[in-house]
């Protein structure tokens, strides 16, 4: 798969403790960014990567913040986006296989690098269920196309 992953000056450590661990996984990483711990605004990495998730140039993200609440209200506000929040493993797991979520966002200052990795592995091996699951996510899809 292809990973696009993201981060703002709060998430830039973590984001390049993941990046290895993604690539060791056989994915293809797309980094767009912060190159750095200088400040940055969230939303400026944020969409863009869930836009390149949105139009298919990327199969899933991965995005970085000091929380990880800025970066996951920003991708979602990109239609076709569904990203999650996570800080622990079973989240990780039950957001793919029950939300088919195609964005991760993370927070470094609430997760430290084992466990982010952890989630990172967890979050990219786990399918959607899909059936009873199918129907909730189409409703979610459904309600976004309105307009």
């Amino acid at each position: 798969m292809k990973i696009v992953i993201g981060s703002d000056h709060a998430g830039y450590a973590l984001k390049k403790e993941i990046e290895p661990v993604i690539k060791e996984l056989g994915h293809e990483v797309i980094d767009v960014g912060n190159e750095s711990a200088d400040s940055v605004d969230y939303a400026d990495y944020g969409i863009p990567a869930a836009e390149m998730v949105a139009r298919g140039e990327a199969d899933r993200g991965v995005i970085i913040c000091g929380t990880g609440i800025g970066m996951s209200i920003s991708a979602n506000k990109v239609k076709g986006i569904r990203c999650a929040l996570v800080h622990d493993l079973f989240t990780a797991k039950v957001t793919r296989e029950h939300n088919d979520t195609n964005v991760l966002a993370m927070g470094e200052r609430v997760v430290g690098p084992g466990v982010a990795q952890e989630i990172v592995k967890t979050w990219l091996s786990t399918d959607f269920e899909g059936g009873r699951h199918q129907r909730r996510v189409e409703k979610i899809i459904s309600y976004e196309n309105r307009s």
